[in-house]
C-alpha cells in the first residue's frame, strides 16, 4: 500500500554545494540573464493584467505640459514604482534599490531589458504622490478593476469576478438614481452585497502631549526670530531665554512620574515663553514692507499662532479638548480620532470609510476630522450605484450605521439592511446578520495595516498622505486580482488540456473500432 503511494515532490533546501571563499575558482559569478523570464512570476502575471494605457492617460492629464515643457518621467515607471512600494511595504529609497536589483520588477514597470542604473531619485516619490491624488488613485483603481460608471467594463467586472449567477439584461445606470421613469422588465436594479465600515489611519507622529507640543512650538518660534532678525533694521535682538526654557522643559519632561501640579506649572511656563516669542516676531515683522519668509516658514508662523490660541484657551478653561485641535506642529492637518479600542483609545491621523464588493475594496471617503459613520452610509450606496449601475440587494454595516434615518432611506430604495432590528428583541426568531458576515472587511483592514503599512502613514503632507492611503487600497485589490487571475489561468489551462485530450482520444477511436467499443463501455460504467 505504501509502495503505491505517490511521494511528495518538494525541494525544501538548496541543492548547491558549499564552496569555500578561499578556494581558487575559474571564471566569475554565473548570471541567469541569458534565460527567459518565468511567466508564472507574480510581477509578470500582474503586469499583463493592468490596463497601462488607461493608467498612463490619467497620470499624463495631471502634467499639464502637453503643448510646452520637457517630457517627464515615464508614467508607467512612476505608477509601477508606487505599486511596488506599497505591495512590498518598503521605504522610498528601498523601493528604488529593489527595482535597480530585481529584473522582474524592471519588467513590471515597463523596461525592455535589465538596467543597472537607478530608475529615478527616491525624492521623486513625493512628486508622484502630488500628481496622483486620492481622486486619481480611485480612478486608477476603477480602471484596473474594469469599472467606469456602469459601462461595458462594469459588465466585464461582473462576469469575471462575481461568484453569483448573472442575470440577463442591460446593466447601464440611469442618469439620476431617483428618476421616476419606467424601468424595463429585464433591467437589473438591485444586485450584489455591500459591506461598509470605517477605520482610522494613524500618522507617523510622536504621541502628542501639551508640554511636548509647546516645546516644539517654542523652538520653532526661536528659529523664526533668528530668520527675521536684522541688525541694521532692528538693532538689539529680542530676548528668547531659550536656554532657560529648555532647562525648565527637561526638568519636568524627563521625570518618569509627573504630578498634575508639575505638568500644570511646566505648561504655564512654556505658554509664557511662547507668548513672548510671538510678540517678538510681530515686532520684527513690522519693520518689513513684505513678509520675508518662504512658504514653509510662513506656514509654521500661522500654525504657531493658531496652536498658541488653542493651548491658552484650554489652559484657562482647564480642559483638554477643542475643535480642530492641532496635535503636530509639522503636520497640522492631523487630528485626534477617538476610537475607544483597547490598545489605542485615541489615534492620530485620518479616518476613512471603505466599502467592499466581491472581496474588492473601494475608498468612499477620507476625512481628517472625526465623523459619525452613520452620516456616510447613503453616500456609499450611491457610489455603489455609480460604479456598477445598480443598487445593492443587501447592505451589511456596523451598528452605528443602522440609525432610523438610514433604515428608512434603504427601505425606500428597496435595499435590505442586514442588522439587528430596533426595539426590544422579539420572542420569535428573526433573521439577524451573523458576526462572521462582516469579517471580510475587518480582515481587509487588518491586511492593510499589518502587511501594507496603513497602520503607520509615513508621508508628511496632507496630499501625499491621502495618496499613500488610496494607493494601499488599490494594492489590496491588485493582490486580490493576482489570485483571481491565477485561478482563471489555471482553469483555462485545464480546459485546454481537456480539449486536447478529447481530440487525441477521438483520433484514436476513429481508427480502432475495438478501442472505441471499450471506450464507450468505460464511459457507461463511470
Amino acid at each position: 500500500m505504501q509502495g503505491n503511494m505517490a511521494k511528495a515532490q518538494k525541494n525544501r533546501a538548496s541543492k548547491h554545494p558549499y564552496i569555500s571563499t578561499q578556494q581558487i575558482t575559474i571564471g566569475g559569478f554565473e548570471s541567469p540573464f541569458s534565460q527567459s523570464l518565468d511567466l508564472n512570476n507574480r510581477w509578470v502575471v500582474l503586469a499583463h493584467q493592468i490596463p497601462w494605457d488607461l493608467l498612463v492617460s490619467i497620470y499624463q492629464s495631471q502634467m499639464n505640459n502637453s503643448q510646452t515643457g520637457a517630457d517627464g518621467i515615464n508614467p508607467r515607471v512612476a505608477i509601477g514604482a508606487m505599486i511596488l512600494k506599497h505591495m512590498c511595504d518598503m521605504s522610498d529609497r528601498e523601493t528604488v534599490l529593489q527595482i535597480q536589483e530585481n529584473i522582474y520588477m524592471q519588467y513590471f514597470i515597463g523596461y525592455s531589458s535589465f538596467s543597472k542604473e537607478e530608475p529615478f531619485d527616491p525624492s521623486l516619490f513625493v512628486e508622484f504622490r502630488k500628481r496622483l491624488g486620492i481622486e486619481q488613485i480611485n480612478a486608477i483603481n476603477d480602471k484596473i478593476l474594469g469599472l467606469s460608471n456602469g459601462d461595458k467594463a462594469s459588465k466585464q467586472f461582473e462576469n469575471t469576478y462575481d461568484t453569483e449567477p448573472q442575470d440577463s439584461g442591460n446593466t447601464e445606470a440611469e442618469a439620476t438614481p431617483h428618476q421616476e421613469a419606467s424601468v424595463p422588465e429585464n433591467k437589473i436594479t438591485h444586485k450584489g452585497k455591500l459591506i461598509t465600515d470605517a477605520t482610522a489611519c494613524p500618522q507617523d507622529i510622536a504621541y502628542p502631549t501639551d508640554l511636548n507640543l509647546l516645546n516644539d512650538a517654542r523652538e520653532k518660534s526661536e528659529e523664526l526670530i533668528d530668520i527675521l532678525y536684522s541688525e541694521h533694521l532692528h538693532g538689539k535682538k529680542p530676548r528668547t531665554y531659550r536656554k532657560v526654557a529648555r532647562k525648565n522643559y527637561l526638568r519636568t519632561a524627563q521625570k518618569k512620574v509627573k504630578s498634575k501640579r508639575e505638568i500644570h506649572n511646566a505648561v504655564k511656563q512654556q505658554l509664557n515663553y511662547l507668548r513672548r516669542n510671538i510678540k517678538s516676531i510681530n515686532k520684527l515683522l513690522d519693520a518689513y514692507d513684505a513678509i520675508p519668509l518662504n512658504r514653509q516658514q510662513h506656514k509654521y508662523l500661522l500654525v504657531i499662532n493658531t496652536f498658541y490660541e488653542q493651548q491658552r484657551k484650554m489652559f484657562e478653561e482647564k480642559t483638554h479638548s477643542i475643535d480642530h485641535r492641532i496635535v503636530s506642529i509639522h503636520q497640522p492637518h492631523v487630528r485626534p480620532i477617538v476610537r475607544g479600542k483597547t490598545n489605542a483609545y485615541v489615534e492620530f491621523g485620518s479616518k476613512i470609510n471603505v466599502s467592499m464588493m466581491n472581496g474588492y475594496a473601494f475608498l468612499d471617503d477620507l476625512s481628517w476630522e472625526a465623523f459619525n459613520e452613520g452620516t456616510r452610509l447613503m453616500a456609499s450606496v450611491e457610489k455603489y450605484k455609480n460604479r456598477f449601475g445598480y443598487y445593492p440587494e443587501e447592505v451589511l454595516a456596523d451598528k452605528i450605521y443602522c440609525n432610523r434615518q438610514n433604515r428608512a432611506a434603504l427601505k425606500l430604495l428597496g435595499i435590505k439592511l442586514c442588522a439587528k432590528p430596533l426595539g426590544r428583541p422579539s420572542a420569535v426568531d428573526v433573521e439577524h446578520v451573523r458576526p462572521g458576515e462582516r469579517n471580510p472587511i475587518e480582515g481587509k483592514f487588518g491586511q492593510a495595516k499589518t502587511a501594507y503599512g496603513m497602520k503607520r502613514i509615513r508621508a508628511r503632507l496632507q496630499q501625499t498622505s491621502e495618496s499613500w492611503i488610496a494607493t494601499i487600497i488599490m494594492v489590496l485589490n491588485l493582490i486580490k486580482l493576482i489570485g483571481s487571475g491565477t485561478y482563471c489561468l489555471i482553469l483555462s489551462m485545464k480546459t485546454y488540456s481537456a480539449m486536447l485530450l478529447r481530440i487525441i482520444v477521438s483520433l484514436i477511436i476513429r481508427k480502432h473500432s475495438t478501442i472505441r467499443m471499450l471506450f464507450v463501455e468505460r464511459c457507461a460504467l463511470t
